[in-house]
């Protein structure tokens, strides 16, 4: 996977004063897996929780990552659950760790497949040049109000309500984690991972504009830089991972 992979990751802290947002990656010989999260919680807990979890996916990514081959599905739910558990360590006895929450939007690639799993709002978008393939559902309010035709899907990142979320993960009830399993990437394929903070003032479409052949780390920053501003003042903390297979 490393020869076969290009990859960019930015993180700003947009107009907020701290930055809840942590992202990280692992990119061996035969996998690679990629991680944003997105904490939620005051006295730093959001910022603690989003860095644990990060911390602990990827210190346990070689111990699992053959059982994830094996049984994909399973292999990733342990694997969280034991990035929970080291997320618990990592906390200690620090008394905001229970009002501590993190979404997560994981991705897991190797020859034969790709796996994402997700927890609240932060998203994974697989593009081809002419289209957004898919993008994860998120666990909100808005989701909901989306699938039920009540708002659009530009009108989900401006909605007074868009961080209300219905899921995430937390050190004493770890959220329900959406796993799924997917064909493996093809050559020209683009991958983004991302918060909230990014894809709330991008249109759909405009995500095209990474999934081009001549796209790349500049583009990225570009559109970051436009979702702070089009955020107006208001912008919440920005992070992205863009991935493509040569």
């Amino acid at each position: 996977m490393q020869t076969e992979l290009e990859f960019y990751q930015l993180s700003s802290v947009g107009d907020r004063e701290i930055n809840q947002d942590c992202m990280a990656h692992r990119v061996c010989a035969d996998y690679a897996v990629f991680v944003v999260a997105d904490g939620l919680g005051g006295h730093q807990a959001g910022e603690k929780a989003s860095r644990f979890f990060c911390q602990g996916l990827i210190e346990q990514a070689q111990a699992f990552q053959s059982q994830v081959k094996r049984q994909p599905e399973q292999g990733m739910r342990d694997w969280i659950a034991a990035a929970v558990n080291r997320m618990r360590d990592l906390f200690g006895d620090d008394p905001f760790a229970a009002d501590a929450h993190t979404t997560c939007a994981i991705l897991f690639l190797d020859d034969s497949r790709v796996i994402t799993a997700h927890c609240g709002d932060s998203r994974i978008y697989r593009l081809n040049p002419s289209q957004v393939v898919w993008r994860t559902k998120d666990h909100s309010l808005t989701q909901q109000l989306f699938d039920e035709g009540e708002i659009s899907e530009w009108e989900m990142g401006i909605h007074p309500e868009q961080n209300k979320l219905t899921r995430s993960i937390n050190v004493v009830n770890p959220g329900a984690v959406d796993i799924r399993a997917f064909t493996a990437m093809q050559s020209g394929e683009t991958i983004i991972l991302c918060s909230d903070g990014f894809w709330e003032s991008i249109k759909e479409q405009e995500f095209l504009q990474l999934s081009q052949p001549v796209s790349g780390k500049g583009e990225l920053k570009k559109m970051a830089q436009m979702s702070i501003l089009r955020a107006q003042g208001r912008s919440d903390n920005c992070t992205v991972q863009w991935v493509r297979k040569r």
